[in-house]
């Protein structure tokens, strides 16, 4: 039978072995929390991100890579080209002809004003409001209300209504029944 023989382990390497030990278990426990962090971070924050990008509007995203600035339109600008848009369409008596989006019938009417305030619907999208006279009728008018877009340094109307037609009452005389409403700047039919 062979004798044992056991064998002792000096002082030094046993505190060796441990600081070693002790070495990889932090290495171990770092690595572990890295790789929670990234876990994190593919689970929640990716997807986090990803929504709110999404959420965003997408002209946001054309303005925010564009290599051009793009133009920015004031009250002066949406009036201006309404009043070029007006002066372009009236034959040379000054008689704007517009086709009656609901009954087809061709309007003859004379500008009175453009209404405050013209607005801003959105970054590609804006907005007036205007009177219009019928030709040689006293005290009846049309709303009509347009809609514009930029074209390159100008706003070009691309959308023409009538948002309220005129009506007579016996009490008040001539007034302006609206077709339609705008809830959140969108056209709500009412009748």
């Amino acid at each position: 039978m062979p004798s044992t023989v056991a064998l002792q382990r000096s002082p030094k390497s046993t505190a060796a072995t441990l600081q070693s030990t002790v070495a990889n278990r932090r290495k171990r426990r770092n690595s572990e929390a890295r790789l929670s962090v990234v876990k994190l971070v593919r689970r929640v924050v990716v997807p986090a991100v990803l929504l709110f990008l999404a959420a965003l509007p997408f002209p946001f995203f054309s303005q925010a890579f564009a290599d051009t600035p793009v133009r920015k339109f004031y009250v002066e600008d949406i009036k201006a080209a309404m009043g070029e848009h007006i002066a372009r369409t009236v034959d040379e008596k000054g008689v704007f002809h517009l086709r009656d989006d609901r009954t087809g019938e061709l309007l003859a009417l004379r500008f009175v004003k453009i209404h405050d305030p013209v607005r801003k619907i959105d970054d590609q999208t804006y907005f007036a409001c205007t009177d219009f006279a019928v030709e040689g009728e006293t005290g009846k008018l049309y709303d009509v209300d347009f809609w514009m877009r930029p074209d390159g340094e100008v706003l070009a109307i691309y959308d023409t209504k009538v948002h309220k037609e005129p009506r007579k009452s016996l009490l008040y005389g001539w007034y302006k029944y609206p077709r339609y409403t705008f809830v959140n700047d969108r056209v709500v039919t009412l009748y």
